[in-house]
This record gives structure tokens, C-alpha cells and sequence, in this order.
């Protein structure tokens, strides 16, 4: 464990500390079922979650190798059964996880300055809503279904904003300036004259209607939590929470905040994790000779899950965004060499000699206890080099064990020229493959006017820490909505034959729907947009002037299923205690036109239609949806191109 933590922070990573502790099968089902704590809230989700692993585990569908939380210092557990070369495996995946929840941002949105104890988070929660399942005063089932209501709405929150800052819960509330006329030292006559019932009735009307929603409120919850109330059966009337109810909502949406940037970076994590992973383990021999086969397997099984596996796409896109820098690196070189310019460069550059140029070093590819000789003639001072390591080697040999662990006796730039990604077999062609636009760019932008006599001094002066260099500041800012945006490119989908699949109606089954890169890059973000689950915010809390609450699905062509909408409408009038209206477009279907394209092999047309269904704590009732609130939640094309900065501000 120690070796792995000590190869990851020479590879430029900086993980939170993290405590290993192995579990059996049973343990880390449980475990699992909480999310990676050990322990949680009273809540039958848990038990339902733990039963599926179990039956997952138990019938060969799967096994959980390791589960690793968001802490600090970060906890991860080991599946005691897992082969040695499993158990490295998982722990170089593990570092590389707590390196990622250490310097992603979207992650310090929760934590912000503070330190960072989820563990004991969670475990004061958990203490709190079974103190009041345990309360005489309060009724258990009670307390059980309003959690279940809360939980329902985890995800209605505004991931983009944090926690302690959310202006989406501020509303203006109208002054009562009766109120403030009663302080002040007036008249009855002078009150009477020119402050008369009417125009103050008159007014309160119009501060009343200013307050109103004047933009739709994206974290549902916080706006339940300022403004929400209970149906109370005997009074017949909505109330106020009671003071229980107020605090297990606030601490189920602070859960849904911790949660939340794991659900926005999920593809994003698990890429970082098995690309370090995969280099430390079988590029960096961590993976013993024996154990290499029984890795490759491991890891093989992983990557190759069907469906959309956030393992394999995270790999290949942090691989791309290496390769790329990489080789916007090496190009911007070889464009400032006489004689080649971004017209000719395709023409001019022999790339099987800068492929050769761009090998490491024999010094540094080839390290054995019987050549640190070679190291040692490399000139003094050498940055690729740990020349403190390399004297305990030489003095020492058996304080470092160089055979095993090469890496030691290098640094961060010695192990970046040692693992430079364009000359690894998979990627001889990829300098060879860039575009004349990307030249012509590069060529516009050069300010400066360096320039090589000729090749080999031009790859000399390669900055091999380029590619992961970049990694690092993109796993800085990035979530994956915007890293599928920024990194996702037609090159990309076309290399990695990625595509689109959906049902249709016309065959009854799935089929490949397009593999035109604008399509998949589209359907990706769909997908990752607030965690792929439809958007609902607030337009209205006194709809109709009936104190009614009007939500609205933000429909991107996306229909609702509308009996599961059905049921969490139902839960939301539980935290608003007075009828719940939800806002959406149905797409509906002529039996005759679908017939149609079936015989013509084509899809159907759809009829969007704007409904609004409502449900008065009793009964649902639906209406056609006025023209305006329908064009209202109509979702614009999100701004993926927005800067990281930007959502984060």
C-alpha cells in the first residue's frame, strides 16, 4: 500500500491519505448498500440495495472488488477474497480515486474550506433520524414516509451551486407597510388622507405579485426546505413543518450535495482510476510477473462490460486528452523546424525518424540493478533522475529494490519520457493522423520565434510531461458534461467506433440509430446532464393565486414516464401540503402512422402535446398546458461550451 501511494505521488498525483481495511463478502455488500460508509440512516433502500449485491455476488453476475469513499482521510475496503494481483490492482485504483476527490473541484463545492469528515457526517445523520424514529411523540411511519418523500427528490438540487450559497431559496417577501406605519409618529387624519385601506390593499397586492417566481428555482429541495408545509388530516389545512420534519429535509439534501459530485464525474473518476491504474500496475511492473496475466484479466472484465461503461469511456478520452496534447506538443516543435510549415508538414516529416527520436531514453527505459551505471553517467543534475534514491541504490542495494520497483531511482519527468504515450504501439499513427486545421491553428498562434536547425534538435526539446500535464488540469475543473463536451471530438468517436442506439417504434426493438459523431457527443450529454434523470424546477408557488405549486419538467425531447412522474408528484405534495401541478410534453402516437412507417421502415412522427397534470392530495387531473408555460419549458440547447469557471461560479 505504502509502495503504491509512494509511485502514484511520484507519477504527479496528490491523493487524500487513505485507510485500507479488508472486509469479507457480506461486510462489503453491506457496505455497498451505504455507499461506502458504515453507516447510514434507518431506510429500506438500504436493505433493498444490499439484497441485489448479495443475489449479484452470490450468482456469479458480478463481484465488487473494492469500494472507496469521499474523505478525508479517504476509506477504502478490500474484498478478502480477491487473488494478490486483484488486491494491487484495486489499491492503485484507490489512490488514484482519492487523488481525483482531493483536486476536482465540483468536489471542494461541498466540503468548500472546511475539513472534509464524511464518515462522521453521515454517522450524526444517521444518529439524528433514529432519534426520532425512536421519539414517542413522533410517529415512526411518519417520520419513514417523509424520508421517503425527501429521498425521491435527492437529485432536484443544484449541483452547479454550493450548499451554503444558494440563491434559489432567497425570495423577497412583501413589507407589511402597515406595519411600518404603525412606528412611525403619524396622524390618524394624515394616515386616514393618504394612506387609506384601499391603496395599502392595493398595494400589498402588487408587492405580493413582484415577489412572485420570476425565474424557475432549479434546487427543488432548498425551496421545499424554505417554503414547503404539511398536510395536517385534522385540521384539514396545509401547516407548518414541525421541527423534526425541517431538519431531516435540510440533512437529506446536505447527503444529496456529498453524493452529487460523484454522480457528475462518474465517468470522468473511474477513467482517471483505471488509466493510472493500468499504467502502475502493468506499465510500471507493479504487478508482479506472476500476477501480470490474472491483472490482465481483471482488468479486460472491467473494460469490457456491456452498456455504456464508464470505466472504458473515461480510459480512452483521458488517454486522448493525453495524446493530443502530446502531440500538439511535438507538432508545435517540428512547425519550428526550417523548411516545414503546416502546408507541407504531411510531406516533409519523416515520422518513423521522429517516432525513433521520441523513444525514451536506455537509461531510462531499461532499468535494472545491474545497469544503474548508465543512470549515474547521465550528466549531474539531471531532472529525469532521483539522485538521493539513486545513492541509497547504489550504496545500498537492498534499500531499494530496483529490479521490483524501477521507478524509484526516477522523477516525475524521468517517468514521463519513460511512459511518453506517442510511442506506445497503440499509438504510433495517431502524429502522423492530425489534421491540417489543427497545424494551421498551431502555426497562427506561435508568438515566439524559436526555431531548430533541424529535427532531432526540435524532438530534444519535447516537453514529455506535456500530455499529463494537461490530465492534471483538466481533472482540476472538469465534470463530465463538459469533459464529453470539450474532449469528445469526431476524431475520437470515429477511431473508437462509438454510436447510438434507441428503441423504435416502428420494429418494436433497439437498433443503431447513428454513428455520426454529433449524435453521439448529444446523446452523451443528454445522458450526463443532472446525472442523466430529468431536470423539474419551480415556476410558480402560488399558482393561480391558489398557493398552488407549479413544477415544470425541462423537456429536451426526453418524455416523462408519466406514472413514475405520477408518484413523486404524490411525494411532493406531502412537503407542500397544498395541491402540486407538474408541467411536460407528451409525445403521442397515431396507431395509423405508426403502421405507416412500419411498412415504410421508417420512424413514426410524434405529436408533442403540453399537459399539466395536477394532484390535489386525493385525486390526479390533467389539463392541456397554456402555450406560454409550454414554450417556457422548452429547453434551449444547454451551453456545453460554457467554461468550467463559468459553471462553477
Amino acid at each position: 500500500m505504502a509502495e503504491a501511494a509512494a509511485l502514484a505521488r511520484k507519477l504527479g498525483l496528490d491523493p487524500y491519505p487513505v485507510n485500507y481495511w479488508v472486509v469479507d463478502h457480506d461486510e462489503m455488500n453491506q457496505l455497498i448498500a451505504y455507499g461506502g460508509f458504515q453507516r447510514r440512516y434507518p431506510h429500506w433502500r438500504w436493505g433493498m440495495t444490499y439484497d441485489r449485491q448479495r443475489k449479484q455476488d452470490q450468482f456469479g453476475m458480478g463481484k465488487a472488488f473494492e469500494i472507496v469513499n469521499n474523505d478525508d482521510p479517504s476509506h477504502a475496503f478490500l474484498q478478502e477474497s480477491n487473488s494478490l494481483a486483484d488486491q494491487k490492482a484495486v489499491i492503485t485504483h484507490v489512490e488514484a480515486h482519492a487523488d481525483f476527490f482531493r483536486n476536482n473541484e465540483w468536489f471542494s463545492r461541498f466540503s468548500g474550506d472546511s475539513e472534509l469528515d464524511a464518515a462522521g457526517m453521515l454517522e450524526r445523520h444517521a444518529e439524528t433520524i433514529q432519534r426520532y424514529i425512536d421519539d414517542a411523540d413522533i410517529d415512526r411511519e411518519a417520520v419513514e414516509r417523509f424520508v421517503d418523500a425527501v429521498t425521491c427528490l435527492e437529485d432536484t438540487i443544484d449541483q452547479h451551486r454550493p450548499l451554503s450559497n444558494d440563491p434559489d431559496t432567497e425570495r423577497v417577501e412583501p413589507a407589511d407597510l402597515r406595519e411600518r406605519l404603525d412606528g412611525m409618529d403619524l396622524s390618524a387624519d394624515v394616515k386616514g388622507e393618504v394612506f387609506d385601506d384601499e391603496w395599502l390593499d392595493e398595494l400589498a397586492e402588487a408587492e405580493a405579485a413582484a415577489a412572485d417566481l420570476d425565474r424557475p428555482r432549479t434546487d427543488v429541495l432548498g425551496f421545499l426546505s424554505e417554503h414547503g408545509m404539511v398536510y395536517d388530516d385534522d385540521a384539514g389545512e396545509a401547516v407548518e413543518m414541525e421541527s423534526w420534519q425541517k431538519d431531516v429535509l435540510d440533512i437529506l439534501r446536505r447527503e444529496a450535495y456529498y453524493f452529487a459530485p460523484q454522480k457528475m464525474t462518474k465517468v470522468m473518476n473511474e477513467g482517471w482510476a483505471a488509466y493510472w491504474e493500468s499504467l502502475m500496475m502493468g506499465e510500471e511492473r507493479f504487478a508482479g510477473t506472476d500476477e501480470f496475466l490474472t491483472y490482465a484479466d481483471h482488468q479486460a472484465r472491467v473494460l469490457g462490460s456491456p452498456g455504456m461503461n464508464p470505466y472504458k469511456l473515461g480510459k480512452e478520452l483521458w488517454e486522448y486528452v493525453e495524446n493530443t496534447e502530446n502531440r500538439r506538443e511535438v507538432a508545435d516543435k517540428l512547425l519550428r523546424v526550417e523548411g516545414i510549415t503546416w502546408r507541407n508538414f504531411h510531406d516533409t516529416v519523416d515520422f518513423d525518424r521522429v517516432q525513433s527520436l521520441l523513444e525514451p531514453a536506455p537509461e531510462i527505459d531499461a532499468i535494472r540493478s545491474d545497469t544503474l551505471d548508465d543512470l549515474t553517467a547521465l550528466p549531474d543534475g539531471d531532472p529525469r533522475v532521483d539522485w538521493e534514491a539513486l545513492d541509497r541504490a547504489l550504496s545500498d542495494p537492498d534499500a531499494v529494490d530496483v529490479d521490483r520497483y524501477p521507478w524509484k531511482v526516477l522523477t516525475y519527468e524521468g517517468l514521463a519520457e519513460r511512459h511518453f504515450s506517442l510511442v506506445k504501439p497503440q499509438n504510433r499513427g495517431f502524429l502522423r493522423a492530425i489534421q491540417r486545421s489543427e497545424l494551421e491553428q498551431l502555426s497562427r498562434y506561435m508568438f515566439d520565434d524559436e526555431k531548430y536547425g533541424d529535427v532531432e534538435a526540435a524532438i530534444a526539446d519535447v516537453d514529455r510531461t506535456a500530455g499529463w500535464d494537461r490530465m492534471r488540469a483538466v481533472r482540476e475543473s472538469h465534470n463530465d458534461v463538459t469533459f464529453v463536451d470539450a474532449f469528445l471530438s469526431r476524431e475520437f468517436v470515429t477511431d473508437n467506433d462509438y454510436f447510438t442506439y434507441e428503441f423504435t417504434r416502428s420494429t418494436g426493438d433497439f437498433r443503431v440509430a447513428s454513428t455520426d459523431p454529433d449524435d453521439v457527443k448529444k446523446k452523451l450529454l443528454l445522458q450526463f446532464t443532472n446525472f442523466g434523470k430529468p431536470t423539474v424546477a419551480v415556476f410558480d408557488d402560488n399558482f393561480e393565486n391558489r398557493g398552488e405549486l407549479l413544477l415544470g419538467h425541462r423537456y429536451n425531447g426526453i418524455m416523462l414516464d408519466i406514472d413514475e412522474a405520477r408518484d413523486v408528484v404524490e411525494r411532493v405534495h406531502e412537503l407542500w401540503g397544498r395541491p402540486v401541478n407538474l408541467m411536460t410534453i407528451r409525445k403521442e402516437y397515431d396507431d395509423h402512422e405508426v403502421e405507416v412507417a412500419r411498412r415504410r421502415n421508417r420512424e413514426p412522427e410524434p405529436t408533442e402535446r403540453g399537459v399539466r397534470i395536477r394532484y390535489d392530495g386525493d385525486s390526479f387531473s390533467e389539463f392541456d398546458l397554456d402555450p406560454e408555460l409550454e414554450e417556457r419549458i422548452q429547453a434551449s440547447d444547454v451551453d456545453y461550451d460554457t467554461k468550467p469557471d463559468e459553471w462553477l461560479s
